[in-house]
């Protein structure tokens, strides 16, 4: 009799409350935080203020010497390097759209 009943409370209670538990916390830890966004948009800002100064610094150096070639890399003045940019920019737009 006492087998039974540990095995009935074991399927009725302490199974679906396993599950659940790790239902709940799986669903939790695959959100990001308010102050993730945060970070991540100041990341960003950052990210495009220093491409700023690194055009910058190339047309700088570009100009003192004739021989210099800067390095390939993302430049804000091309066109196919800026959509997935400008995509992030409006998805940052529309987050913010939504929290106002």
């Amino acid at each position: 009799m006492d087998g039974e009943f540990i095995i009935v409370a074991a399927v009725l209670i302490a199974i679906p409350w396993i599950i659940l538990h790790y239902v709940t916390k799986w669903k939790t830890a695959a959100t990001i935080t308010n102050d993730d966004e945060v970070l991540l948009e100041e990341l960003y800002n950052l990210a495009k203020r220093l491409d700023e100064r690194m055009d910058t610094v190339e047309r700088l150096v570009a100009s003192d010497d004739p021989s210099f070639s800067p390095v390939k890399r993302l430049m804000a003045d091309q066109d196919t390097d800026n959509q997935q940019l400008r995509e992030l920019e409006q998805l940052i737009a529309e987050k913010k759209g939504t929290k106002a």
